[in-house]
Parts: C-alpha cells; structure tokens; sequence
C-alpha cells in the first residue's frame, strides 16, 4: 500500500503536506463520542470527518488563526477557533433542538433547512439508518410520513408518495448520486434490488408530489434522492454482517443472510477513491393463492378455472359439444373450459439474491472544491417482478457508469444505464407453452370433448343422473382425458420441457424474455448567485436523454433492430428572502421536449413565510404544473401477456405489432378462412369496448393516441417548533389532465366494429381478441389529501406520530373503462418509540404502522386489500473498543402475514441479527 500511494503521488503531483496540524474529539451531552462528525475549515473547501471513536486529525496549510465548523445531523453546528499549530481541541455538540434543522438539497437543489423548504420533503440520514427497525434501510423509509412501500418480493420493494401506486412506478423517481435509477426497458426503479450498499448511504430525500419543474417529466408524483458518502470525508475500511430466519406459512422457515464491505482513502487532499460490495441471498415470499378469478370461491372443479397464481389455464375456449358431435342443438350442449395449469410454484425459482458493487475515483486537481468523479455501479439481482404477469427474474444486472464535474456552484454530469435481463422469463408463458410443448389446444380440447359427449350422454341414459350431475362427471372425465400423459412437475419430461421454454424468447413457444435497453443521459446545472453578490439564488440548468430499446421483439416491437428516441429540456429557478429573511419566495420554470409530442412548459412558484419571536413557525403555500411522458413501453410495447395483448401508441408502432390468429368452424364458414391476421392499429380503430360486451350491448370504440399527462398542484403546509414538540403538516390537492390510463378492447377477427352484421357474428363465435391500449382519459381526475406528523421528547425518549389521508376523485360510472391503478389506502397511522442512549452504548427502536383497506387495480389483477397491521423493533449495542454496532431486531412482530398487492406471496416476519463494524 505504501508503495501504491508514493507511486499515486509522485506521478500525478498530488502530494501537500499540511503546515498546521489539528487534533481532537467530538462528543455528545453525554461524553459519548459522535462518529462521521464533519470538520470543515470556514470559508474553504477543505475538512475531515471523525472516526468511530469520534477522534479526528486536521492538516491544512492554512496558518493559525482560522476557525474550523463542526456539524453532524441531529447536532447544533459549533465553531472553534484554531490559534495555533498542534492544538487539540475537545468539542460537544448539543442535540438540535428540531428536526426541522436539518438540511436538504432536494427541494430547490441549494442546501437549506427543512424548515424553510418550499414544498414537503422527508429526510432519512445516518442517525435514521443506525436506529432503524427495518431489516434495511429501504425498508425503514415506509416509516416517514406519506411514503409507501409495496412489497413485491423479498429484495424488491416500490416506493410512492400520493397514489397511484404500482409495482411498475413510473410516476416516482429515484436518483442514486444524481444517476436515474431506472430500469431503462421495465420503466420503473427496482427499489434498491440493484442500488447502493447502506455502507455508503449518507442520506436519503423524498419529495412528495410533482417535482417537474426542477426534474422533469420523471418527477411526477415524487422523487428519492440517494446521496453517498465522499471517499474524502468519509474513509477506513467498513463492513456488516447480517444473518437473520424469514418466517411465512406458505415458504416455511428460512436462513437469509446479508454482508457488505466498504473501503474508502484519501491519498491526498487531491485524490481519493472508494469501493463498495453486498451480498444479499434469502427465500422470498411464496405466492400460492388459488383463488378463481373468473368465479371467487370456486375452486378447480370448475370447468373455467383460473386460478391467481396458477398458470397455463388462461388459455380457454366455449366447447359447443353439440356441433361437434352433430347433435341437434341443446342435446348435450356448451360450456367455458380452460386447460389445466401449473401452481407458481412449480415455475418459479424462490432463491432471492441481490449483489450490488460500485467503484468511485474522485480528483480535486487544485485541492479546493472542484472535484472530478469516475463512478461505476453495478447490479445483479433475482427476484420475483409482478407486472402484466410474474416475472422470474434470474440473473438481471444493471450498469450506471458516470462521469461527473462539479464545486459548489455547478455541475455537469453524464451517464449510461443499461440493462440485461439475463435469464428472466414469463412464468405465465412457461406454462402456457410447457402445456403446448405437450399437446396443442386444438388437440386438447378435442379429446376433452371426445370424453366428455359420451360421457354425459351415458350418465344420463344409463346412470339416470340430473343434467347437472351428469355434466359434473362428464367434466371430470374430460379433463382426465385431455390430460392423460399431461407432464408432473419435478419429472425428467418436465424439467427438460420448462428448460427449452425458458430459454425461448417468443412467446408463441417459449417465455424468455430478452432486454438490453439503455439510455444515455447528460445534465447540468449552475447557481450564478456568487456573480451578482448572493442577491438571489439564481439556478438554470438542461438535461438530454437518449433511449435506445432492443428487447428484440419480446418486449418491444423492434424486432428489426432497437428503436431510438430522445428528450430534452431546461430550466430556471430564481430564490430570494425578503422581510428580514422570513419571507422566501421561489419561482422556477422548466421547458422540455420529446420527440414525438409537442414541448411542455412546467412552473412552480412557492412562498414561505417564518413567524414567531423566536422565527418558530413556517407557513408555505406552493401551485406548480408539471407533466409525465408515456414511458417506453405505452410508446412501443407488443406483448401478449395472456389475458390481453398489450400494444404501445406510438404511430410508428400499431403497425409493426402482426399476429396470426385461428379462427372458428363457425367463423371460417361465414370467411373461408382459417386464420386471420391482426395489427396492432385494429385494437384503436376497429374495436369494441370491453365493458360493452359484458354488458350485452357491443360498442364500436375508437381510442385515440396518448400524449402526455398533466398535472396542477396545489399545497400548503405549515412547519413548527413548540416547546418541545416539531410539528409538519400539508395538505395538496392534484388536478390532472389527459391522465394516461389503460383501456381494453375488443378486436373482432372479421368485420368492422360497428358494422351490425359479420362483426357481431365474431363477437358470438368467440373470434375476437382482448388488447389493453394505452390512451389518454377524457375523465376528471382528481386527488386530494394531507399528512400531519408530531415529534417530541420524553424525557431522553424519542416519539413520533403520524397520519396521512389519501383520496381519489373521479366519476367511475361515467368512465367505467378507465382504470387509474390508485392503489392506495385512504388512512394510514404510523408511529415511532425509541431511546438511542437509553444506558451507556445501548438503545432501542419500536415503529408501529396501520393502514387502512383499499383497492388494488392492476394488469396482473385486480382485488381487495385487508387492513393491516405491522410492528417492528430493534435493539443495538455499541462496542466502541472494537468500533462495532450490534443489533437484534424483527419486522411484523405480530406474526399477522399480509399483503400489499393482489397476487403477491403473504408477507411474513424477518427476524435478524446484525454486526457493523466502522459504520
């Protein structure tokens, strides 16, 4: 190693020995010592941070006298002066007096207090992550204030902040150090299955709520910022060991174990590099519900059985026993039936895994604060993704590599993100196909009713059974024939069958799918505020993005090589206080530009004001418009997805989806023809609604192209400081315009929808086919709600109570097609219990949260979610002669299993022990 650093320094002349040398200790109120303590020289650009024992040594070439500033989060700032060389200095800092002290840069991307954030804002830092009762620090954001996290799996967890909640967010955004976290060809963030170690994890940021106007079209209904630690404030060599029991009725008990290392140095004041690797590997939830989406409470007698997380029996048709027996009609007569499927648990791989490892060069090349950072990110994660279908997601791997320059009044930052889906395949198809593999349904449905005709009649004219008793057995019968040879799961015939399916990305035989989308993203920005004085905070900034889909035609349709596209746009925010520095006003406006839709123009304009003798009371109101280009996949999608086929609405795309269908006896002699081929353009221009033909009256639609949505918002909020109590509440108020949303059609094999005649007749034979399209509503969507939250000290005990209110407003009667997958409860109530010192180098942490029931709209399924319950706690001992944190906790303590989504395993308990050393 020393070799390696005299090498660094004398070939890239970094070396500077500092002429005066600072030594000493930070501690509490209580002598305890406060590790990853800033030490920042005033009015430079130069400082260190403590060690775990609080200790920290100072060089600079600054001559005495200079002051030196000493922060950490949930601490008073202090400044001591520096009179001479060698001084040692022994400093306490005293607990802030508020939450509300801390600082941000999210909110209006300048550092400024919580207190006088312009707009709502949660913050969850150092202090946070060590006393959470979350097996992760991802897990422990569901406890601020109107965050929620729906659980997908183990290791894939969704955030959202004010409805319309699904696991594929796309309305949310999550920036890890400035880079989107995005999926680029899934369209939504994979929680942190790929993102940072919480090693390296300084703070965490979430806006609630449209943030267009600073970040664009993403920032839609909120966003998460996830900054790291700088390899030169924070250095040494840390890691944590965690092994821990996950407890469900359906997967049983099982070990998961979780580890990471982070090792960071500074060579010099110019040099500095770090590297960071976890591990993660568990059982994720079982999902197992057999629950009969087409009859709920029947069970696999039924003839038309489909179950929720059984697959493969998707696939059905209308038997008319009678024509194909040439038997006058009402003889024996017809009946749904669906072919036999595959529980999710004979398709899907439950090992859960997560790896995570990045790499960060950073040079100050005049040692000031300029500094040049090298960054590469790394995921590879397996996993259990709940979209259209479950998704075996196996071996996926993401990859952020940026390039950034950036000092205290500007950056310039890019980045690619690309992705891989590795061995990922469509459990749905696997068993769609595993079935087809075996025997077609042409020929599966003929020896069912080749079974069930003689079957029936000869219960009735032998057995003298009822006609529903003989229809009972002449159903048992038929699919004993149908599945005679069927292949079992865990034999040779089946393994090697699923093997070929999986690796077959078309889905008319196979179920992989294949994604190696990316996007190329550049972005700027510079605060002129020193040029003119500091009169205002002035920030104008840009941004440009470039996707490149190839999914090669499993996905997309770019079956003919990837589909390029780009956006971009830019923006200015203007910042100033008046009134003795208690009124701030911030106005700010951002134009941006995709290329197949006009450009959009989003402001915001905020005031807040400080009350008070003691400036003790904020109030602020904010309006600001902002809106969401269709992702990727509204644009460009082509996908069966079994119980619909999904087809994207950009132009060039409804006609690059074609597909073959067969059509009925009853149709190919109104035709002559056996098939028929369908573009994707059909399920916007010649179709029927699909809430018509349940109703029993078809009606032709014509689903117009989506463009992109957009939003008004409005919020108030007030923040205080009383006494001993901080209180933050807000209320908004959402108006959105053009909100895109998902219809379904029908598409009939022959005719034209509207006709009367021949199309009708298609309809009745069951010659149609059911598309989901991707439009803008005509409806009036509204949302509307508020969060309070009350913070206070008992004594040395920390307690926090929050609630947040949830609605949507929208006319469903009158818009009965139009699913906007809110997907959120109106009430939740979580609360907080803790003491961090309550003996010497011991603490502890409760966190209780309720929700309220609600309904869940998704392309996978739809259904009620139940009232839940959930405790979780922690506690952790500190062992400061070995720099380590050991902790015991669990989450869902009550054992109450419960889940958040429709079709997802029960989430269980975790219990787990945990050892940090140098955290």
């Amino acid at each position: 190693m020393k070799k390696l650093m005299f090498v660094s320094l004398m070939l890239l002349g970094l070396a500077t020995y500092g002429q005066t040398t600072v030594q000493g200790k930070v501690v509490d109120e209580n002598n305890e010592p406060i590790p990853g303590a800033n030490v920042i020289l005033v009015g430079k650009a130069e400082g260190t941070t403590t060690d775990f024992d609080g200790n920290f040594t100072f060089n600079t070439d600054e001559e005495p006298p200079f002051q030196l500033q000493f922060s950490s989060i949930g601490f008073s700032d202090f400044t001591a002066n520096v009179t001479s060389n060698n001084q040692t200095l022994t400093i306490t800092l005293s607990e802030a007096n508020t939450l509300l002290d801390e600082i941000v840069i999210s909110a209006s991307r300048t550092p400024e207090r919580i207190f006088e954030s312009p707009v709502s804002v949660e913050r969850f830092g150092l202090r946070e992550i060590k006393n959470t009762t979350a097996e992760s620090f991802y897990g422990g954001l569901q406890n601020l204030k109107g965050v929620d996290i729906n659980t997908n799996s183990l290791t894939f967890q969704s955030i959202n902040t004010r409805g319309f909640a699904t696991f594929a967010n796309n309305r949310f955004l999550q920036l890890v150090d400035g880079m989107d976290n995005t999926a680029p060809g899934l369209n939504f963030v994979l929680g942190n299955l790929v993102g940072m170690s919480e090693l390296d994890v300084q703070s965490v940021e979430i806006l609630p709520g449209a943030s267009s106007a600073l970040y664009g079209a993403g920032a839609f209904n909120g966003i998460l910022f996830m900054t790291s630690k700088n390899p030169f404030d924070f250095q040494g060599i840390s890691a944590y060991a965690k092994g821990g029991v996950t407890t469900q009725d359906a997967a049983g008990s099982n070990f998961y174990k979780d580890f990471g290392v982070r090792a960071a140095h500074a060579f010099s004041d110019k040099l500095a590099v770090k590297a960071n690797l976890s591990v993660l590997t568990g059982e994720d939830w079982h999902a197992n519900s057999r629950v009969d989406l087409n009859n709920p409470g029947a069970d696999r007698s039924n003839p038309a059985y489909d179950g929720l997380n059984v697959y493969g029996d998707e696939v059905s048709t209308t038997l008319d026993f009678d024509a194909a027996a040439g038997f006058p009609s009402g003889t024996v007569g017809s009946a749904t039936i669906s072919r036999t499927g595959y529980d999710e648990a004979d398709l899907a791989n439950y090992n859960a895994e997560s790896v995570k490892a990045d790499f960060a060069l950073h040079y100050r090349p005049f040692a000031d604060d300029l500094e040049v950072i090298l960054n590469s990110r790394i995921g590879r994660g397996t996993t259990i993704y709940q979209g259209a279908n479950r998704y075996a997601v196996a071996g996926f791997t993401m990859q952020q590599h940026r390039l950034e320059i950036k000092n205290d009044n500007f950056f310039v930052r890019g980045y690619i993100v690309s992705e891989n889906s590795g061995d990922a395949y469509d459990t749905r198809f696997a068993a769609i196909n595993i079935n087809r593999a075996w025997k077609s349904d042409t020929q599966w449905f003929t020896d069912y009713a080749g079974a069930y005709i003689p079957t029936y009649l000869g219960s009735i004219q032998g057995a003298g059974l009822s006609p529903e008793q003989a229809s009972e057995q002449a159903h048992i019968a038929g699919r004993q024939a149908a599945d005679q040879g069927r292949l079992i799961p865990g034999t040779a015939g089946f393994e090697s069958t699923f093997n070929k399916v999986t690796n077959d990305g078309d889905l008319t035989t196979g179920a992989k799918f294949i994604d190696k989308t990316k996007f190329r993203h550049v972005n700027g920005n510079y605060n002129i505020a020193h040029l003119i004085d500091d009169w205002a905070d002035i920030q104008i900034g840009g941004s440009f993005r470039e996707y490149e889909l190839n999914s090669q035609g499993t996905i997309f349709t770019d079956i003919d090589g990837p589909i390029k596209y780009n956006e971009y746009g830019a923006y200015l925010q203007v910042q100033k206080k008046f009134l003795d520095d208690r009124l701030k006003f911030t106005g700010s406006a951002r134009y941006d530009k995709n290329e197949f839709f006009d450009g959009f123009v989003s402001p915001r304009v905020s005031f807040a004001y400080t009350l008070g003798e003691e400036k003790n009371h904020n109030l602020r109101v904010s309006v600001q418009q902002g809106f969401r280009n269709p992702t990727t996949q509204e644009l460009f999608i082509g996908l069966n997805a079994g119980r619909a086929i999904l087809v994207g609405s950009a132009p060039a795309n409804l006609d690059r989806d074609v597909r073959t269908f067969n059509v009925s006896a009853s149709g190919q002699a109104l035709t002559g023809q056996s098939t028929v081929e369908i573009v994707g353009r059909a399920a916007y221009e010649n179709a029927y609604s699909t809430s018509s033909l349940q109703a029993g009256a078809p009606e032709a639609v014509n689903t117009p192209l989506v463009q992109p949505e957009e939003i008004t918002a409005f919020e108030a909020g007030y923040r205080a400081q009383v006494g001993r109590f901080t209180i933050d509440l807000s209320g908004y108020y959402n108006s959105y315009s053009n909100f895109l949303a998902n219809t379904t059609t029908a598409v009939p094999f022959y005719g034209e929808a509207g006709d009367g005649g021949l199309s009708l007749l298609a309809l009745q034979n069951g010659d149609y086919q059911i598309y989901q399209t991707y439009t803008n509503s005509e409806a009036d969507i509204n949302s509307y709600g508020g969060t309070v939250g009350v913070d206070t000290k008992l004594g040395n005990f920390d307690l926090g109570v929050n609630y947040t209110f949830a609605e949507l407003d929208i006319d469903e009667g009158k818009f009965p097609d139009v699913r906007t997958n809110f997907n959120t409860p109106k009430h939740k109530v979580k609360a907080s219990f803790g003491n961090a010192a309550l003996f010497k180098n011991f603490g502890f942490n409760v966190n209780y949260r309720w929700s309220d029931s609600y309904f869940w709209e998704a392309s996978f399924a739809d259904g009620d979610i139940p009232a839940y319950t959930v405790l979780d706690a922690q506690i952790n001992y500190s062992v400061p002669s070995i720099k380590s944190i050991f902790k015991l906790g669990g989450s869902n303590l009550l054992g109450d299993e419960y889940y958040t989504a429709i079709g997802t395993g029960f989430i269980g308990s975790i219990y787990y022990l945990s050892w940090t050393i140098n955290p």
